[in-house]
Parts: structure tokens; C-alpha cells; sequence
């Protein structure tokens, strides 16, 4: 017999302009008593719902994250009602009998007997930080697709600059580009073209030279491209605007980022995001494996009648997965600290280049949850062993033969010790 944990609880089933609410009673005889009542999502009901809440003394809520939806129910139950955000998935009603009060109804129902896997909900600042944090990657998102459409622009009107520079849009491929826009492909000067060329790139001045020749740009792709690099540039100011309010409101945490920073591939900056997204009280979480399963980093159990099926990640993580990934590429290629490079190296040839990826992100996670909770710097216990290719040598493999001889080589005592034989 199930048992009920929650015997006053309240589920609602969240829409855009509706929220359809029903409060489950239920006795110390097992029976429960329904109340179902429906609010508009306007301030002033939703002021009205907290009320009808608190006059049932209900002080447990379950809803789906429906998605912005549940945030301003959130807001005003807050300080007062222990709310639960749920995906839909843990709550999806049975099939034929779906409408909005039997969803309400239901979802109440799972939560009175505890049945519903709840979602982490970060504390205030920390869902503010994400805020920015998650703008900033759609701005850095926006700031690609304009590249890509300037370097579009740069093929039809036939400058192959990305052809022969390592960034197109570096010193000298910005210079460039802002000298061919003000000329044509007869009236550029060739010395004028050298002194734009930055050191870096000098080796390849020839090479420059031919991807501009006879470059035409057309006026729409003239006007195309203005706009562009104008809007490129406004993104790169709002980025950085973004990340100084990160900066700013990290600063009570600095010491967690910090500690985070120790790790190959991770910057400052990155561990602020992966602060912003995973909060620093560690205790949401059960384990560091729920930690790597609810960022999406951990393959899934998929077996039956013996025979294992696919083991995919999650889709779970869209924001931190992606960034652990790209922390996990960054320090792999560390040359100071090969530490997850060599252990990259061991599981590519096993498995390949993209699982070698993702259990590298997922070893670097782990170890951000055990030193964001010890408050401790990258230190792994098996460092010196994995730098060292001698490290091993120096182990004694014990056995019935020499077991004896190590210990008195110890300083032990082995005179009152038996020895056995076995015949």
C-alpha cells in the first residue's frame, strides 16, 4: 500500500492565460476531498490563488514546467508554499482521458503519495545569474549565424580570405575588408594593402593578394555586409555588457569560481556559467552521477530480455552540456596540464573520438562537484600516477613470498607472526 506524504497538497496545470488548480484533503481514513477552482494568470488572480491557498492550508504545490508559464505562479508562491516544478513526461496523463481539470487532478494525485520527480529550481540570485548567463549564450549564438552571413557575402563577391587567414575576422581580415568596401578592385593600392597586413600574417601576403584579386562586391552585398559588421559589433558590446553583470553578480561566489578556474580547459568565465546553471549547494543533488545525468553527460540504461539497446546521452543540459563539451576540447589540448589529455587519449582508442569527448566533460564535472562541496582546487588523487609513466615501478606486488620481507623492510615486528603453509 502506498503511503501518503503530502495529505493537504494542491496541482495545477498551467496554461498562458489559465491555471486550473485542485486541492486534494486527504483524512486520516485514507478518503481524499477534491476542491477545483480556475484562476486567469492576470496579477491580481494570481494574488487570489496564493490566498485560497493559504485559507485551505495548502501549503504544497506541484506544477509542470510548462515553459515560461509556471515562472510567475513561482514568483508570488515563493516565499510562502513549497512549490515542486515538474517535467511533463513524469505527469503525462493517461491517454483518452486528457483534459485541463483531470491534469490538475491527476498531477495532485502523484504528488500526495510522492510520485513525482521534481526539477531543481535554483535559489533567486542563482536563477538571475542563469538568466544572463542563458541571454549571453543567444547573443554569442546570434554573433555566429552574422559571421556566417558576412562570410557569405565575402564568397559571392569572390574574396577568398578565409581561404588563407586562420580567422577571418581578425586584425588583419577586418582591415582588409573595411579597405575593399571604401575601393574597388581598380583603384586598391598595393602598398596600402601590405600595411594592413599584422605580422602574423605576413608570410601569407602573396597568397592575400591573389583571394582579392578582381573581387567585385554589388551593392546589395555592400549594404548586406555594412549591416552586418555594424550588427556584429553591437553584439560583441551587449557580450561584453553580459559578462561584467556576470562578473558582478558572481562576486559573493568568487571563491567557488576560483577553485573551479584550477580546472585544464576551464576559465574564469566559464566557471562562472557553469556556477550560474548548477548553483554552489551541491546538496540538490543525491550524487555526482545525478549531477552528470541531470546536465545530459551520462549514457542511459536502455536493456531488455538481456540485450543492451542504445545508450545515448540525454537531451537533458541544453545550456551546460554544450559549454562542459567545449571545456572538455580546451583541455585536452592543454600542453601544462595533459592531465585529461592523456586520458582522452586512452579512450579514443577504445571508443572513439565523440564518447572520449563526452566522458571527458563528464570527468570534469564530477570533479566540479567534489570541489565546489570540499571547497578545494584540482587536485586528483591519481595525478601523480597518471603523469608520472614510472609511477607504477615503484608498487611492491605483494604475495606469500615476499609479504614477510616487505613488512620487516617497514620497521614490523614478524617474530610473532605464523606462517602458513598451505599443502
Amino acid at each position: 500500500m502506498m503511503r501518503i506524504v503530502y495529505p493537504i497538497c494542491c496541482g495545477l496545470d498551467v496554461h498562458k492565460n489559465l491555471i486550473v488548480a485542485t486541492i486534494v484533503t486527504t483524512g486520516k481514513d485514507g478518503i481524499s476531498e477534491y476542491q477545483q477552482k480556475s484562476f486567469s494568470t492576470i496579477n491580481s488572480d494570481l494574488q487570489k490563488f496564493h490566498d485560497w491557498l493559504i485559507e485551505n492550508n495548502c501549503k504544497h504545490v506541484c506544477m509542470e514546467s510548462t515553459g515560461k508559464y509556471w515562472i510567475p505562479v513561482f514568483n508570488y508562491l515563493e516565499n510562502d508554499i513549497d512549490v515542486s516544478l515538474t517535467h511533463p513526461k513524469y505527469v503525462k496523463a493517461i491517454k483518452g482521458k486528457k483534459t485541463d481539470k483531470k491534469d490538475s487532478k491527476w498531477i495532485a494525485d502523484l504528488y500526495k503519495f510522492d510520485l513525482v520527480r521534481c526539477s531543481f529550481i535554483p535559489p533567486k540570485d542563482f536563477r538571475q545569474l542563469r538568466e544572463l548567463a542563458r541571454y549571453r549564450f543567444k547573443l554569442v549564438c546570434m554573433k555566429s549565424s552574422e559571421k556566417n552571413r558576412i562570410q557569405n557575402c565575402m564568397t559571392v563577391s569572390n574574396i577568398a580570405i578565409a581561404s588563407i587567414l586562420s580567422d577571418p575576422f581578425g586584425k588583419t581580415a577586418t582591415e582588409l575588408m573595411s579597405y575593399l568596401l571604401q575601393n574597388t578592385a581598380d583603384t586598391i593600392d598595393d602598398k596600402a594593402v601590405r600595411k594592413l597586413i599584422k605580422k602574423g600574417a605576413r608570410a601569407k601576403s602573396d597568397e592575400i593578394f591573389e583571394a582579392i584579386k578582381g573581387y567585385h562586391i554589388g551593392s546589395d552585398q555592400h549594404k548586406k555586409l555594412d549591416l552586418a559588421r555594424a550588427h556584429l559589433n553591437y553584439l560583441d558590446d551587449m557580450i561584453r555588457q553580459t559578462e561584467i553583470e556576470l562578473y558582478v553578480r558572481i562576486k559573493p561566489y568568487y571563491e567557488f569560481v576560483e577553485h573551479i578556474a584550477t580546472l585544464p580547459g576551464i576559465t574564469q568565465l566559464s566557471a562562472t556559467i557553469i556556477l550560474a546553471e548548477i548553483g554552489v549547494d551541491m546538496n540538490v543533488f543525491d550524487d555526482a552521477k545525478q549531477l552528470c545525468s541531470w546536465s545530459g553527460l551520462a549514457p542511459s540504461n536502455n536493456e531488455s530480455a538481456g540485450k543492451k539497446k542504445s545508450v545515448r546521452i540525454a537531451k537533458a543540459g541544453a545550456y551546460l552540456k554544450p559549454l562542459m563539451v567545449q571545456c572538455a576540447l580546451a583541455a585536452i589540448r592543454s600542453k601544462k596540464q595533459p592531465y585529461f589529455a592523456i586520458k582522452y587519449g586512452r579512450i579514443k582508442k577504445r571508443r572513439g573520438h565523440k564518447k572520449a569527448i563526452i566522458a571527458i566533460a563528464r570527468m570534469m564535472l564530477i570533479c566540479i562537484y567534489h570541489m565546489v562541496i570540499k571547497k578545494e582546487s584540482f587536485n586528483p588523487t591519481d595525478y601523480s600516477e597518471l603523469m608520472d609513466p614510472h609511477f607504477n615501478q615503484h608498487k611492491v606486488i605483494l604475495n606469500d613470498k615476499n609479504v614477510f620481507a616487505y613488512l620487516e623492510s617497514q620497521g614490523y615486528d614478524t617474530s610473532s607472526l605464523v606462517k602458513c603453509n598451505d599443502n
